[in-house]
């Protein structure tokens, strides 16, 4: 009996010593945890300047957010007399900076390795002098008794000083009131393009973005974008375009197969810029100034063509050409682009890249369909890449698209774009415009997309 309560002692020391083990490396375990954390947490820095005034934004907010997390909020704090902000970043994901001036919301991707997180904003007014159309482009095509039309418009925003021009109709627009609308993105003049809802503004056919039109960076200003049909049982359909802003130019493309009559009292020229398609252009057209013009026939675009030959043009859009044309390109000729004096080569060279853009975007549509449905990880992230590279087309604003020519730059593409997405897809549910269940099922797989980019990078 004596043996027995020996080895129950034995055992309850043993117990005893095993329990203080398990606390004693439970707790270096976690002291290891923190101090890991402690190590990659950083000090993100920086200040915020209001280039309205060329001063501080002083009392702007400024928020750290998590991409991952849907945009959830990691630390916040107020910029000081200086404009100067300092937040706490834990750990080495990825995060943006949000600067909020005047109910305006202004991003940057946090900086790493200690760099200056320096943001810029812009006062805000509701109608700002010097916001005017460069470009009205319609792509016109027919299909199954219907007329499909993509419109883009390239808005600038020259305003000394600079300001942002937002309210609840920062952009008006007026479609045929027969039009179906199927979409409307938007897009920053540095960012890429997001779906918004497009708000009626009126009449039927009156239509507005409740979007900035921020001051333009450079060479590069603010797109919109709608998609709409119209019925076209007979194969002939009469536009009455209206512009609500002063327009340079009204451009209309269309396949060879299909036939554009110009309206009485508007005069459009026909420019042989592309072999593939058809384009008509009107200058100097603006608010108080209808254009009417009929088309009729059918036929689709052939958009491999017309890449091609887009690619071939000079000027903003053409390889090599970029934003720093030399003398004798585009890029430095009066009005730059589509704004160029009829007769002159490629007018259309700036917007073509825009145009393929769009494209981009329905591949991106493409992938984002893709997303929602079951699929292995492997699909999903296959369709999430041709969509984010897709998307990435469309934001080059002129410059021709150049795929990444090694592994690092291709995922730095591919974080940018998904980040980016992120935005667009939290924008949608604050809007409105996006379901519960697709907000949730798109959101999920935008993420695990976003973690597979971030582990291919480290």
């Amino acid at each position: 009996m004596s043996r027995i309560h020996d080895s129950i002692a034995r055992l309850k020391d043993f117990i005893k010593t095993m329990k203080w083990t398990i606390a004693v490396v439970r707790t270096f375990a976690l002291s290891l945890l923190l101090a890991g954390a402690l190590a990659q947490a950083s000090q993100v820095t920086g200040t915020v300047t209001n280039k309205t005034t060329g001063k501080p934004a002083a009392g702007d907010s400024v928020v750290l957010v998590n991409p991952m997390a849907g945009m959830s909020e990691v630390a916040r704090t107020t910029t000081d007399a200086h404009g100067h902000y300092a937040l706490e970043k834990p750990g080495e994901g990825p995060a943006l900076l949000r600067a909020m001036h005047q109910g305006a919301e202004y991003f940057i991707e946090a900086p790493k390795g200690g760099a200056s997180g320096d943001i810029s904003v812009y006062d805000v007014a509701a109608k700002v002098q010097g916001v005017f159309i460069e470009a009205d482009v319609l792509e016109v095509e027919s299909e199954n008794g219907q007329l499909s039309v993509t419109e883009r418009y390239f808005v600038h925003n020259t305003s000394a000083p600079p300001v942002t021009q937002w309210s609840a109709r920062s952009f008006e627009i007026v479609a045929p009131a027969e039009a179906t609308i199927d979409g409307a993105e938007a897009q920053r003049p540095s960012g890429l393009p997001t779906s918004i809802r497009l708000d009626p503004a009126g009449p039927k056919g009156h239509y507005a973005f409740n979007f900035p039109i921020q001051p333009d960076d450079g060479e590069k200003d603010t797109l919109f974008q709608l998609s709409y049909h119209l019925p076209y049982a007979s194969g002939k359909f009469t536009f009455k375009a209206e512009e609500t802003l002063q327009a340079d130019n009204l451009a209309v493309i269309l396949p060879k197969g299909m036939t554009f009559t110009g309206g009485a009292g508007t005069a459009f020229k026909s420019v042989p810029e592309d072999p593939s398609v058809q384009t008509f252009v009107a200058k100097g057209t603006g608010p108080g100034k209808p254009v009417e013009f009929t088309i009729s026939g059918t036929g689709s675009i052939p958009r491999e063509q017309q890449g091609a030959a887009a690619g071939q043009g000079a000027g903003m859009g053409a390889p090599g050409g970029g934003q720093e044309a030399s003398a004798g390109g585009v890029g430095n000729q009066p009005g730059g682009g589509i704004g160029n004096p009829i007769g002159t080569p490629d007018p259309l060279s700036k917007y073509k890249w825009w145009i393929l853009g769009g494209l981009a975007l329905l591949l991106a549509a493409a992938a984002a369909f893709l997303l929602r449905r079951p699929a292995g990880a492997g699909a999903i992230a296959a369709a999430a890449e041709a969509g984010a590279l897709a998307a990435a087309v469309a934001h080059t604003n002129g410059a021709a698209y150049q795929s990444p020519g090694n592994p690092a730059a291709k995922n730095a593409a591919l974080l940018n774009a998904l980040k980016e997405e992120l935005f667009a897809v939290e924008s949608e549910k604050i809007s409105g415009t996006i379901t519960a269940e697709d907000y949730a099922q798109v959101k999920a797989a935008l993420e695990t997309v976003l973690r597979r980019a971030l582990k291919r990078g480290s």
